[in-house]
C-alpha cells in the first residue's frame, strides 16, 4: 500500500500571486502532513497570511503537535497578530503511520470529498476559518488507511468557478465521474478538477484555487520516496 498526494493551484486572474498555500511536511514518527490556507482577499496581502499560518502549522507538526492544537495555535497566533481583523481557512491531511489512518482537520466552511469503501461522503460539518476569534477549533475526523481511499480537499476558488457567466461546478459529480476510471492517479483528479474550473472561468479564474487529492493504492514500486513539483514561471 501506497499514498499519493497531488497538488494543483492557481491564482486569480490579473493578480500578483496567489492567497493560497500549501505545503507538505514529514511527521518526526513517520507519514506526512499536507497542510493548506487559503489567506483572506486575495493578492499578496491574503499570500502574507496564508504563509504564516501554513509556517505556524507545519513547525509545530514537525516538532510532533498534534493536528488539532497545530491548527489551535495557528489560529490564536493569526488573531493575535492581526488583533482579530483578519482570517485564513486551514485544511490539513495527515497520514499517520503509527495509526495506519489518515487525519482530516478543517476550518474551512468548504467540504471536503472523501471516497470510501465503494461511496462518495461529503465532510461539511460547520467549520469556521480562523482569526477572527481566540481558541477557534477544528473540525476533525480519523479514517483507517485503505486501499482506494480518496480524499479531495480545496479552497473556496473550486465552488466559486463560474460565477461570472451563472455556471458552477458540481465537484460530487465530476469526483464521481473520474472514480470510474479506477487507474486515475492523484494528479490527474487534481489536475481534471482544475481543468473544469479554467473552463468555467473561462481561463481567467475567479478566484485563488488550491486543489489537494490524496490517493492510496497498491505499491506497484520500491520503498524509495518520490516527490515532484513543477512550478510555472510567468
Amino acid at each position: 500500500m501506497e499514498v499519493n498526494i497531488a497538488v494543483s493551484k492557481t491564482k486569480k486572474y490579473a493578480t500578483s500571486s496567489s492567497g493560497d498555500t500549501v505545503e507538505v511536511v514529514e511527521r518526526p514518527r513517520g507519514g506526512v502532513s499536507v497542510v493548506m490556507a487559503d489567506g483572506q482577499s486575495s493578492g499578496r496581502g491574503a499570500k502574507w497570511i496564508s504563509t504564516m499560518v501554513v509556517r505556524k502549522v507545519i513547525s509545530l507538526l514537525a516538532e510532533g503537535v498534534r493536528d488539532g492544537a497545530a491548527a489551535r495555535a495557528a489560529s490564536d497566533s493569526l488573531f493575535t497578530e492581526r488583533n482579530g481583523k483578519v482570517s485564513s481557512t486551514l485544511n490539513i491531511l495527515s497520514v499517520d503511520v503509527q495509526t495506519n489512518s489518515l487525519v482530516i482537520t478543517r476550518n474551512n466552511p468548504v467540504p471536503v470529498m472523501l471516497y470510501q469503501d465503494n461511496s462518495i461522503k461529503v465532510i461539511d460539518s460547520e467549520s469556521n476559518a480562523i482569526g477572527f476569534y481566540s481558541g477557534t477549533r477544528p473540525n476533525i475526523i480519523e479514517v483507517p488507511l485503505e486501499v482506494g481511499l480518496v480524499v479531495v480537499s480545496f479552497t473556496d476558488g473550486l465552488i466559486h468557478a463560474g460565477e461570472r457567466s451563472g455556471k458552477s461546478m458540481d465537484i460530487e459529480d465530476v469526483l464521481r465521474e473520474l472514480l470510474r476510471k479506477e487507474q486515475s492517479s492523484a494528479q490527474e483528479i487534481a489536475d481534471l478538477f482544475m481543468e473544469r474550473a479554467m473552463i468555467l472561468d473561462e481561463g481567467r479564474p475567479v478566484d485563488d484555487i488550491s486543489i489537494v487529492v490524496l490517493k492510496v493504492q497498491d505499491s506497484l514500486q520500491n520503498s524509495i520516496r518520490r516527490m515532484n513539483v513543477r512550478l510555472p514561471i510567468n
